[in-house]
């Protein structure tokens, strides 16, 4: 059997190359403040992959996806083992765009903290008056550069997303911005609708693009997992305070409540957390894991 190690590690996720194609795992780690905790989450891995594989069902009418399977038995051998099952996604490869496509559809995190400094967010003026956790009047568009691990991603206009696209794919720049941008807020107008009917909030979200091999522009990463967005419960929301979330809100609220915790959680919180996943998972999907 042959064995593979993965050629990039993320902070949750390992990707395997096996030819034509791609694996990517979604581990049990979790991170948070860009450090990866000590503790893993049972069972988070599964989630990650099993929400963006609902995703990318949904959406494909949309924009196409890489996902090609999440069986385990269309991979090579080395996958049919405890670890990669359920968690891991055989996927198209792509030549990834160096954005990554934030769309905001509520004021909230850092997006509020700038707000209330000068009423802008990411350089975009927003109307005055507006409350902590506010539905925007429309989703905007806030894109970043992609930062190496342990380095912060740079919020960048869509002026400068346009020059960092051209840079790297001269002649194609505004055509890929402008593609990457309608895609992003079409995906989330489709999937914030859909969630809200099934009691979650996504407040905001990011997308990553790739490239196949004709030139055309795929959706790939992830999608709307609790690791890459803000999921609120519909119950009880009301604007003016934070909300509690479906996410790793509730991981970076602990470690903030408790600065001498060196990145180790206790038992009670990793318990709380993935219980926060499951619930995301079954209230989208209407089934179990």
């Amino acid at each position: 059997m042959q064995e593979y190690t993965p050629v990039k590690e993320g902070k949750v996720r390992e990707i395997y190359d096996i030819g034509d194609q791609l694996i990517m795992a979604a581990t049990d780690r979790i991170s948070a403040f860009d450090v990866i905790l000590k503790n893993k989450i049972s069972g988070k891995g599964k989630v990650l992959t099993q929400m963006s594989r609902f995703w990318f069902d949904l959406t494909k009418d949309i924009i196409p996806n890489h996902m090609i399977s999440v069986d385990v038995n269309d991979m090579p051998e080395f996958f049919r083992q405890e670890r990669f099952d359920g968690s891991s996604m055989l996927c198209r490869k792509l030549t990834m765009l160096p954005i990554e496509c934030i769309v905001r559809g509520y004021i909230t995190g850092s997006g509020w903290e700038s707000y209330t400094k000068n009423g802008t967010v990411c350089g975009i003026t927003l109307p005055a008056g507006l409350k902590e956790c506010d539905k925007l009047p429309e989703p905007i568009y806030t894109p970043s550069t992609k930062a190496e691990i342990g380095d912060h991603d740079e919020n960048i206009s869509f002026e400068k997303s346009v020059e960092v696209l051209e840079k790297a794919f001269p002649g194609h720049g505004e055509e890929y911005a402008k593609t990457i941008r309608d895609c992003t807020i079409a995906l989330y107008k489709k999937c914030a609708d859909y969630a809200r009917e099934r009691g979650i909030i996504i407040a905001d979200t990011k997308f990553e693009f790739g490239l196949d091999e004709n030139g055309n522009v795929v959706l790939g990463d992830e999608m709307l997992t609790p690791d890459s967005s803000r999921f609120w419960p519909v119950e009880g929301y009301e604007p003016g305070h934070g909300q509690p979330s479906f996410d790793k809100q509730f991981v970076r609220d602990w470690l903030k409540a408790n600065p001498d915790s060196d990145y180790l959680l206790p038992q009670d919180v990793i318990d709380k957390t993935i219980a926060k996943y499951e619930e995301a998972y079954y209230l989208l999907t209407g089934s179990k894991l």
